[in-house]
């Protein structure tokens, strides 16, 4: 027989973080409170060692120019190792189309017309703490007029997108793109007011995805003859998982990417709604079996409100509800509160809305989904260093103020690091602008919990183009750059024959 070496737990659960790059490992579950306390105390955070994402394919117009954009600030408190981040891709040619060779500096890539590819990736070693891709579109004119932009995502296996529509004038597409080498297999169903849409027409099932690339689904095609205003979309897969986005196209509003809202939740934050929002609607669906009676208010920089005439909002179990706020947030950014009318009866939801800014043939749309806190560190890469071109929105929506610090890191365009701490009231939405001293070009915003909260963020990236308000809403959310790893030196060696 033959004695294999020592193996401490420690290092098991350090394996096994660097295979799955985002999954919490804690030592198992111990009887008492006490127990509990030593196996908390007896835990510690590491950083991830692998980190995936995926990337919609951008436009389908010719005149689309497209830019990505990534970036890492690496792991608290070092910067220290090798590392690699590449984006490919999502075709069987792999090609790279975007590397990012250094922790703290965001590398970028661009693309034209309708040929840019969807990407698929990974950043490993000391790139993958935090590590964030952006892509940014701007369509001059035309259907697909604006400015779209989309968070890249990790591939998953379950998606929730309020806010879609099969209406005369929309066009509203399901992207999925496989990262991995075997086939996925997707499903899709759509909810309108009255429950699932026809289910014989309102179900797409079985949708394949081949390993390593992308397929889009016009919404309208799953629900023929229907049309609903307002729907959700629920995005399952069967096997393999994807990464899910949904590209938006409205007449004389432009379009924008419409991202997954948060898991269903008895309350929801859609922060960073714009300050001249002409119109928002709200959208929300009911997953569960019980309704949902919800109370609406809106947090700005003085405190929070219940928007007078729409206080509250009953969802249905199983069908969609929307309620038009109009001008919502009348000249100051602020962040919509969705929560229970009665906190004993809290049904999950999930939200989002849609924004347009601008009048008559100028105006622009955008989206803002419920999403949840930043956690201990949050990034969005692409801001631009034109006049008010970004501005950042923090939102806390409990009873406990908060402090936060932001950073502004710049790219090869120059420009020295800009860091701000932040107090956030309780209740209350506050704007931040910050850039990188002397920079030009775009750069990388990271938020940091410091203490209370928990914080919601948004970004709002503008630029408008003869004289018509494009934009486009990212939220942030938690980079899981670290995992639970527990401090055990148990000798776990076994015997094999």
């Amino acid at each position: 027989m033959k004695q294999r070496a020592p193996l401490t737990l420690a290092a098991v659960a350090a394996a096994l973080a660097a295979v799955t790059g985002i999954a919490s490992l804690t030592a198992p579950a111990a009887e008492g409170k006490a127990a509990e306390g030593k196996a908390a105390a007896a835990a510690a955070r590491m950083p991830v060692e692998r980190s995936l994402l995926v990337c919609p394919a951008p436009s389908t117009s010719d005149i689309a120019d497209t830019t990505y954009t990534a970036f890492t600030p690496g792991a608290a408190g070092s910067a220290e190792g090798k590392g690699a981040a590449r984006l490919l891709g999502a075709n069987k040619d792999a090609k790279p189309v975007l590397e990012l060779k250094e922790v703290g500096k965001p590398a970028g890539a661009t693309a034209t017309g309708a040929d840019a590819p969807a990407l698929t990736g990974s950043a490993e070693g000391v790139l993958a703490p935090g590590w964030t891709a952006q892509l940014t579109t701007k369509v001059s004119v035309g259907r697909a007029r604006g400015v779209l932009g989309t968070g890249c995502t990790a591939p998953g296996t379950d998606f929730w997108f309020p806010g879609v529509s099969t209406a005369k004038g929309r066009e509203d597409y399901v992207h999925l793109t496989n990262p991995d080498d075997a086939a996925a297999v997707v499903d899709i169903r759509l909810f309108g007011p009255d429950g699932l849409a026809k289910p014989d027409q309102g179900t797409s099932e079985n949708i394949r995805i081949d390993p390593k690339s992308t397929k889009s689904v016009l919404l309208s095609s799953l629900a023929p003859g229907a049309q609903l205003a307002d729907a959700t979309a629920h995005v399952t897969t069967r096997a393999g998982r994807v990464g899910a986005s949904v590209q938006v196209a409205e007449e004389g509003v432009g379009a924008d990417w419409l991202a997954a809202s948060t898991d269903p939740a008895g309350s929801l934050v859609l922060p960073g709604i714009p300050a001249d929002a002409a119109s928002v609607r709200l959208v929300v669906f009911a997953p569960g079996e019980e309704d949902a009676d919800l109370k609406l208010r809106l947090a700005g920089p003085n405190g929070a409100i219940s928007p007078a005439g729409n206080e509250q909002l009953h969802v249905k179990a199983g069908m969609t509800a929307s309620v038009d706020l109009k001008d919502l947030t009348r000249g100051e950014a602020g962040s919509l509160l969705l929560a229970p009318a009665d906190a004993g009866k809290a049904a999950p939801v999930v939200a989002a809305v849609r924004v347009v800014r601008g009048s008559g043939a100028k105006q622009e749309l955008g989206f803002v989904q419920a999403t949840g806190p930043v956690g201990a560190r949050a990034t969005v890469a692409d801001n631009r260093t034109e006049e008010k071109a970004t501005l950042l929105s923090l939102t806390v929506p409990g009873t406990a103020d908060a402090k936060v610090k932001v950073t502004a890191s710049p790219t090869t365009g120059g420009g020295e690091p800009a860091s701000q701490e932040v107090v956030v009231k309780a209740g209350t939405t506050q704007p931040v602008s910050l850039a990188p001293a002397g920079g030009k070009g775009s750069y990388a915003l990271t938020v940091e919990t410091l203490s209370g909260g928990p914080v919601h963020a948004a970004r709002t990236l503008s630029l408008p183009h003869e004289d018509i308000a494009m934009f486009t809403v990212q939220t942030l959310s938690d980079d899981h750059s670290t995992v639970s790893v527990p401090r055990a030196t148990e000798d776990l060696s076994v015997l094999t024959g």
